[in-house]
């Protein structure tokens, strides 16, 4: 979450130069224009009178939107009997008021929608006090200005929808803490090429952005000075995150910030849409319409995310409601999208904004069981089916050691079968450990488990982490009704010790099973260490074999090559400060004193339902 060196944002700029052409071009307002087509009534931000009104007949003949606003106002309810928001910076780390602006934020949402529709004033009231509360603050906590950019969207959409109930005296503390908490420091990041907070090429930039355009357009009419500013400058700046999602809508910082700087796209872009017309052709940049598919295709059949990077400390981060799934596949015509949002919302409680941005079932097409995402961080996924719990999941990363929120991973991988996840992630680390946000060569960050390689599922060479500048590609991605592979090179990730290495993950035995073949050419000799990490307890023989329990289910794990290698038990807990990682297991092959051609095959089959092994049809491959 924080900011990233200028090293980082070179190479970004570099690997992403052929993706940030827009599909249509993008044309940053003049002051003078910016605010020419602004709809001066009130509100005007995110859910007009006229959306309103639609929504409130479609509840009439659609179950599922309906119990969306029994959602919404059961946790108005809630907040209305909440305890004062309070200036508190975390004492976790002594940094973030975050936590404080979510708070407000979920808040005038939640009880500025229940106000608008139902008319009982005990909501707006409640978020009237609220508003007032935070615009007294002394800040908004601009050092960490993640802080004030989401406060200022908070206190924005309260003002636009609370207009007409504010009193003059009310309106006047509300706008007059906006400005001076929120506006006035952020035009300072406007200022000449902007502050790496509006310009970088990840979530901050999205962050910052789309909250300081929500806040600005609130008072567009009675102070367009900050508008002016803040609207061509956003416009300027947010296509360098956009070209992120370039080409295929992946996002690099993995999926829990895919989330973070997508929700916040999409509050910038809404606004703008409901305030001015145009977003001024951002909607249009190369990937963004393809992007509601990565979170969807990157849930495993367990609910758990594919989490790699800074995502998630328990097991998996499991996918939760995500509104914006809505709004983009309204504004893009993917069906499919809005489909697996309300699937959510059958097992989850709504957010105002699923309500908001809601749309009914409509046909879908079939998706794909498999899918290759391109970009600074490469990912394949393949599974046996969709809308099954127990469907068989796999899937493997490439990409850029270097991307922000990046570990040293370049070939993870994770596997669902069972209703469970066998090959997990860990997850991030304590962001306030020292020298976390350190990404040079001999960084700290580095030596910390869950960063570095020895805690993922990857090779490790000779002892030593992956290369922090590899840069990998997959090379080759199949997809057939009965497999499906994805072939990586992974050469520069251990170049200090091999002339080539790639990885091959494959959905085999007709979708019931999966393959992971790494292929050396060892210049060095060195200890080869293939691992990977697991909740499961491990019985291993001496014969190549292990069996893998979680509860009640098990998976077998075979290595088909080399001939005599076998599996041992090693585990993955830490001492404080880092997290302990508490029973968790690594499946570890270790091969002495290695080089020239090695070839590393293993054969993972969860157990049938008879509790029969599936015997591998499948060997060694010669070629993909």
């Amino acid at each position: 979450m924080l900011k990233k060196t200028s090293l980082i944002k070179v190479t970004m700029m570099l690997l992403i130069t052929n993706q940030i052409l827009a599909e249509g071009p993008v044309k940053p307002p003049t002051a003078q224009t910016a605010l020419a087509t602004l709809n001066k009534a009130h509100p005007r931000l995110i859910l007009t009178d006229k959306r309103l009104a639609e929504l409130k007949e479609l509840m009439k003949r659609d179950p599922l939107l309906k119990k969306c606003y029994e959602d919404v106002i059961k946790q108005a309810d809630e907040y209305c009997t909440a305890a004062p928001l309070k200036y508190r910076v975390s004492n976790a780390d002594g940094v973030r008021l975050l936590w404080v602006s979510r708070a407000c934020v979920s808040r005038v949402y939640t009880l500025g929608l229940a106000w608008r529709l139902t008319g009982d004033e005990k909501y707006a009231a409640k978020a009237k006090e609220n508003l007032l509360t935070v615009c007294a603050f002394k800040d908004w906590n601009p050092l960490h200005f993640l802080d004030t950019a989401e406060m200022s969207h908070g206190v924005g959409v309260g003002y636009d929808w609370l207009y007409h109930y504010l009193d003059a005296e009310s309106r006047e503390k509300i706008r007059t803490g906006l400005i001076t908490n929120g506006l006035k420091p952020g035009l300072v990041q406007y200022k000449g090429e902007g502050t790496w907070r509006v310009n970088s090429y990840f979530n901050w930039n999205q962050v910052c952005n789309g909250g300081l355009i929500v806040g600005a357009l609130a008072i567009a009419e009675t102070d367009p000075k900050y508008a002016e500013v803040i609207i061509p400058g956003a416009v300027k700046f947010l296509p360098n995150a956009l070209s992120t999602y370039a080409p295929d809508g992946a996002w690099p910082e993995g999926p829990g910030y895919w989330n973070y700087a997508t929700s916040h796209t999409v509050y910038g872009l809404a606004a703008l849409n409901t305030a001015l017309g145009t977003d001024f052709g951002l909607s249009k940049m190369k990937g963004l319409s393809e992007t509601g598919l990565f979170p969807i295709y990157i849930t495993g059949s367990t609910n758990l995310y594919f989490n790699f990077a800074d995502v998630g400390t328990n097991l998996g981060s499991s996918r939760e409601n995500i509104p914006c799934l809505f709004w983009l596949a309204r504004k893009f015509n993917k069906p499919f999208l809005a489909k697996a949002e309300r699937e959510m919302l059958t097992k989850r409680n709504a957010f105002p904004l699923d309500f908001i941005w809601y749309v009914p079932a409509a046909k879908s097409p079939a998706p794909s069981l498999d899918k290759y995402f391109r970009g600074p961080v490469e990912v394949a996924v393949f599974r046996s089916a969709w809308d099954d719990p127990n469907a068989l999941f796999v899937g493997v990363k490439a990409g850029f050691n270097q991307v922000n929120h990046g570990h040293l991973d370049l070939g993870t991988f994770v596997i669902d079968a069972l209703g469970v996840r066998w090959a997990r992630d860990l997850g991030r680390e304590n962001y306030n450990l020292p020298g976390y946000w350190n990404k040079g060569k001999n960084a700290k960050r580095w030596t910390y488990y869950r960063i570095s390689s020895f805690a993922h599922n990857v090779p490790v060479l000779g002892g030593k982490n992956q290369d922090v500048k590899a840069e990998t590609k997959i090379t080759k991605f199949k997809s057939t009704p009965a497999k499906g592979f994805a072939v990586l090179d992974l050469t520069s990730a251990y170049k200090d010790f091999a002339k080539k290495v790639t990885r091959g993950v494959s959905i085999v035995e007709n979708r019931r099973a999966v393959l992971v073949q790494d292929e050396f050419e060892i210049t060095k000799p060195c200890e080869v260490a293939w691992g990977m990490t697991t909740d499961a307890k491990i019985v291993a023989d001496k014969k190549g074999g292990a069996v893998l329990t979680i509860g009640k289910k098990k998976m077998t794990a075979q290595i088909l090559s080399p001939a005599g290698a076998v599996f041992t038990v090693e585990s993955a807990e830490q001492e404080p400060p880092l997290y302990p990682n508490k029973g968790i297991k690594r499946l570890v092959i270790r091969l002495k004193d290695q080089k020239g051609p090695l070839r590393i095959t293993v054969f993972f089959a969860p157990l049938r339902p008879d509790g029969g092994p599936l015997t591998p049809k499948v060997k060694a491959l010669d070629q993909w």
